[in-house]
């Protein structure tokens, strides 16, 4: 068993080096993440310059690799063979622990969720984590990301005795509180989000302006059943993405439509 862990929040993050002691329960695990930060970078993948694999060292002492470029491209190069010289393609592909929640269409701004969106494109078991885990410290939890990490493994074990539909990946979110206070897992559809940005305008001191996109925290449009629901009532949220985004609905009333060319 092969195992890649990615993430978008870069390789010295904290939520990284959880997933991965808790996946190596499991099997053989190979990080690839980017050097930096790339929280919001969506599903990005660098064709206009060449990108570098870097070997470096977690906290605890583990090799691993920091690549230049952005969380689907630490999943592209793997699955394409920048990596074959030390090991086999992955069976799986785990993104995380993200120390935010990814909800509704936060999952088109996640870099956590797109690197498991890159898993999927080549035909890899992925999934993506998430965790609450400024509200764990706020709670007094010490370790944020460790019930996260316990609840990837459950999810890792299922996947590869279940397996997932073609072109699916599984976007799960837990809750900031001790695993004895969550009072289950749901399986949810996504949120419709609500966002409060503002933009923000200054000066720089050559007196060019530039933009600053800003705001509150975003909430979401009541309703049982969605993910951000789960996460408000304790449980976590399992929400299965499929990259078919045809809106199959629509397709007959486009047909009625007159259109010439």
């Amino acid at each position: 068993m092969r195992i890649l862990v990615t993430n978008d929040d870069g390789v010295d993050a904290p939520g990284l080096l959880a997933l991965k002691r808790a996946l190596d329960a499991m099997g053989e695990t190979l990080v690839v993440a980017p050097e930096h930060n790339w929280s919001a970078s969506g599903h990005r993948k660098t064709m206009h310059k060449p990108l570098r694999l870097a070997q470096v060292r977690l906290d605890d002492g583990t090799p691993a690799y920091a690549a230049s470029g952005s969380p689907s491209d630490c999943v592209a190069l793997v699955m394409l063979g920048a990596l074959s010289a030390v090991g086999p393609r992955p069976d799986l592909v785990v993104s995380g622990i993200n120390p935010n929640p990814n909800l509704g269409q936060d999952m088109t701004y996640s870099g956590t969720v797109t690197a498991a969106m890159e898993g999927i494109i080549s035909s890899v078991p992925s999934f993506a984590v998430s965790t609450d885990a400024r509200a764990a410290a706020r709670r007094g939890i010490a370790d944020p990301f460790e019930v996260a990490a316990e609840f990837a493994v459950v999810v890792a074990r299922k996947i590869l005795a279940e397996g997932l539909p073609p072109d699916t990946l599984l976007n799960v979110n837990v809750p900031g509180l001790a695993k004895a206070d969550i009072p289950g897992v749901q399986v949810t559809r996504l949120c419709r989000r609500i966002y409060r940005d503002e933009l923000v305008e200054r000066a720089d001191p050559r007196g060019r302006p530039y933009y600053w996109i800003g705001g509150e925290e975003p909430t979401a449009e009541p309703g049982e059943g969605t993910d951000f629901w789960a996460l408000a009532n304790g449980f976590v949220s399992i929400t299965p993405l499929h990259l078919d985004l045809t809106a199959y609905e629509q397709m007959k009333h486009l047909q009625d439509w007159v259109l010439q060319i």
